[in-house]
């Protein structure tokens, strides 16, 4: 399995791990915002493996499709996949390209 696969399948398994937890959280009729607070570090979790997936499409696939001059359809691909999910475009606090809030 290439390191990509497993660094997604090892996130996707945390998330789940997580979201189990979560479920546990509901049937112990947890605290509503303990239980909100645990859904958004799932959602984070998720977020940040789409990023990770993004980044490889655009390293391999986009790359490779615009090396055989198939620009166009790989934009458009790429264009469709993002009206489902924004989020993967939103910057990390770890992403170096952003630089501190001080200089915005």
């Amino acid at each position: 399995m290439p390191v990509h696969d497993i660094q997604v399948t090892n996130r996707l398994k945390t998330a789940r791990g997580h979201l189990d937890g979560v479920l546990r959280m509901v049937a112990d009729d947890a605290y509503c915002p303990d239980i909100m607070k645990q859904l958004a570090a799932v959602q984070g979790l998720l977020e940040a493996t789409s990023r990770v997936v993004f980044r490889n499409h655009l390293e391999t696939c986009v790359a490779e499709a615009m090396r055989q001059g198939r620009t166009e359809e790989i934009v458009d691909e790429l264009m469709e996949t993002l009206k489902y999910d924004r989020r993967v475009l939103r910057p990390t606090p770890a992403d170096p390209a952003e630089g501190s809030p001080d200089e915005h």
